[in-house]
């Protein structure tokens, strides 16, 4: 049944997503985006000297934070307002920018290797599976991931299209993952986990900044971005990214032809209006093409713009508004629908255009000195309009939904070292009216660094169009082999979490967040009588899952510091009693028992840098129906060596999956199964 959801969900079906030709050459584009803004030197008197000082705060930004300064580092995505992270009652980590920058990684998804609390497996060339504490399926759908508060959420399958979550990673500021639910400040979908993608303000990247990266699977990558001042209170930036990857290869041998091409452009525009006030405006759009590995070639475009106003009042209380405009484009190759030899339908191409008009509005103020209240009030109206293809349908083609929701949320100090957050997120979509998720958290600080945390969370995954609309093939055939159903309701958890979190010295510290989750109303599969066929999509799978992430950070010495993480699992998931499912309660899970790793960050010298990530991942079993067969465990090891040859340039070599020629780390074993090819590349950037 996986490989009838990943062909449901799209058909490049290791996990893809398509992609265009990129119309406009990487350095051209470069150089036109370099010189658009190299007016703001001339048109701010400033602005030469502000970017000449940016360069130096970018030198200093090359610097580790100490252990001290990450567990000050302020998160956001917890309560919805900015909290130190050692006083987050909640199992988040931090991947800071540098981070980001000496594990070599080239995308998103590389970059979020760096968080111990996820699993991250690459399908192909462009596809990753990613998830929180399980569920980890080619339909993962219980991770809710923001980019600068925009939700990259798909109604398509309730879950995120990776591959087209691109942006420059030297422009990110951090990456902030949370494992539990976030129900109760971010809605339905986040049922496991929030990952939230902050950028840098443009005041913060002035001056220019080049990088060029080329290898063997890594064909070419190229960034380029420009940052200026308009006036004293304006910053803006631009940039450009192309990048190419090259086919990794079938479990056999041969190529998988899943070649990746894709281009990205955007910009942000910051404006202090006041001491007070603050205006954001920003906007990208990338097109590209990918290969298939069943054959053809999908293809994607799309864009957004986002504004956000926000104001701080004296006392501490602020409010903000965000308003934001996204829309996708995807054509996807659907191959023939054959079963036994037959074909039930013939190949086509499945068109999906999803226009997404959201607004946010929060408050946040004070009862008391001791007691803050937080509320807010949300829409999003959505369109999605599919083009059918003869193997794979949605009805109606044509699906307008609006969701309505308001949050509110109570923290209170019971004393100098207790507090207590109390609050629930209420919504009401089309498809199941209204959902409630509540929390309560509380937080304990005790002796030096030290502060113990428990949380009870519901959160809900609401049903997507695959739940409710997909028919597979089309109507007009001789037989459907799946239908969604219009009873489909949502999936529900209840989380309950205790946490341990302490800073013991300057080069010790330690996280621990055991969790016991009970889901009820999981997606299943029964069967129409008496002929068994069509299945169709039910809520008939219940159960748990418990276990517990483990992290330590260690500083050797003032240049050396070390990393480690230890993550257990175990799933009990089970049909509910009087039930059916045709996958036997196995469809919704493909994640391993264990996983761990091991970082070290070196500093050679002052301008050299050398660092290495080993990962292992426990053998975790892919279904198809009730039969389920491993994907084995594996140990991989990534390496960087930075050089800054100046303070404005530096040069890196990188590899990743070193200890392997090639490897699967996803998808049911078979002659389609795509194995992740061992990469090396190399990286020059310069700052000007």
């Amino acid at each position: 049944m996986q490989e009838a959801g990943r062909r449901a969900r799209s058909p490049r079906r290791n996990g893809a997503r398509g992609a265009i030709h990129i119309y406009v050459g990487s350095w051209h584009l470069a150089c036109v985006l370099v010189c658009a803004l190299g007016y703001c030197r001339a048109a701010a008197p400033a602005a030469a000297h502000v970017a000449d000082d940016s360069l130096a705060a970018s030198t200093g930004e090359l610097k580790q934070l100490s252990l001290e300064d990450l567990a000050n580092v302020e998160v956001v995505s917890v309560s919805r307002h900015p909290q130190k992270l050692s006083s987050a009652a909640s199992a988040v980590q931090v991947i800071t920018s540098d981070q980001i920058r000496r594990s070599g990684a080239t995308s998103i998804p590389e970059a979020l290797r760096l968080a111990d609390n996820l699993d991250v497996a690459q399908k192909n060339a462009h596809d990753w599976a990613i998830t929180a504490r399980g569920f980890n399926t080619a339909l993962a759908n219980k991770l809710l991931v923001l980019i600068d508060g925009r939700s990259v959420y798909t109604p398509l399958f309730s879950g995120v299209f990776w591959d087209v979550q691109n942006y420059p990673l030297a422009d990110i500021d951090r990456i902030e993952v949370i494992s539990g639910p976030g129900g109760t400040q971010w809605g339905a979908n986040a049922v496991n986990g929030v990952i939230n993608i902050i950028t840098k303000k443009a005041r913060d990247t002035l001056g220019g900044y080049v990088e060029a990266s080329a290898g063997d699977q890594l064909r070419d990558l190229v960034v380029a971005r420009y940052g200026g001042s308009l006036a004293p209170d304006v910053h803006v930036r631009v940039y450009a990214q192309q990048f190419g990857r090259a086919h990794d290869a079938l479990a056999a041998g041969a190529a998988a032809h899943d070649a990746w091409d894709q281009g990205q452009g955007g910009f942000r525009l910051d404006v202090d209006v006041s001491a007070r006030t603050q205006l954001t405006v920003q906007g990208d759009y990338y097109r590209g093409s990918e290969d298939v590995v069943a054959g053809n070639q999908a293809q994607v475009d799309g864009g957004n713009l986002l504004a956000r106003w926000s104001h701080s009042y004296a006392g501490g209380a602020d409010m903000s508004l965000q308003v934001y405009y996204d829309r996708t484009h995807l054509r996807d190759p659907i191959p023939a629908f054959v079963i036994g030899g037959h074909a039930l339908a013939a190949a086509g191409f499945l068109i999906d255009d999803l226009d997404t008009l959201d607004l946010d509005f929060q408050h946040r103020f004070m009862l008391d000195p001791r007691n803050e209240v937080q509320w807010g009030l949300g829409f999003r109206h959505t369109r999605d309009e599919v083009t059918n293809a003869p193997a794979i349908a949605f009805l109606p083609p044509l699906l307008d939904q609006n969701l309505f929701s308001g949050f509110a949320q109570d923290e209170v100090a019971l004393g100098e070292r207790v507090a207590l957050i109390v609050g629930s997120k209420i919504e009401h979509n089309d498809y199941t009216g209204w959902e409630l998720e509540p929390s309560v958290r509380a937080s304990w600080r005790f002796g030096d660094g030290q502060m113990l945390w428990a949380a009870t969370s519901r959160a809900v995954r609401t049903p997507s169009r695959i739940d409710r609309d997909l028919a597979q093939p089309a109507p007009g055939g001789p037989l459907q082999v799946l239908l969604g159903s219009h009873t489909f309701i949502s999936e529900t958890v209840i989380a309950r979490e205790l946490g341990y979190r302490a800073q013991f010295s300057e080069r010790l510290t330690l996280s621990a967040a055991a969790f016991y989750n009970d889901y009820g109303h999981v997606r299943s599969a029964s069967i129409t009588p008496p002929a068994v066929l069509p299945l169709y999509f039910q809520n008939n799978v219940e159960g748990e899952t418990h276990g517990v992430e483990l992290a330590a950070d260690f500083q050797a010495s003032d240049n050396w510091r070390w990393h480690a993480s230890y993550d257990p699992l175990h799933e009990h998931l089970h049909v509910r009693p009087g039930q059916y499912d045709f996958n036997a309660a196995l469809n919704e899970i493909a994640d391993p028992h264990s996983r761990a790793s091991l970082r070290s960050s070196l500093d050679l010298s002052p301008r050299v840098e050398f660092d290495a990530l080993l990962r292992w991942t426990s053998t975790r079993r892919i279904n198809s129906g009730p039969t389920t067969l491993p994907v084995d465990g594996h140990l991989d090891l990534d390496l960087r060596v930075g050089w800054h040859v100046s303070d404005r340039v530096e040069v890196s070599l990188a590899g990743q999956n070193l200890l392997h020629a090639q490897r699967a780390q996803y998808g049911f074993p078979g002659p389609q199964q795509v194995a992740i090819e061992r990469s090396i590349y190399g990286k020059v950037a310069w700052r000007f």
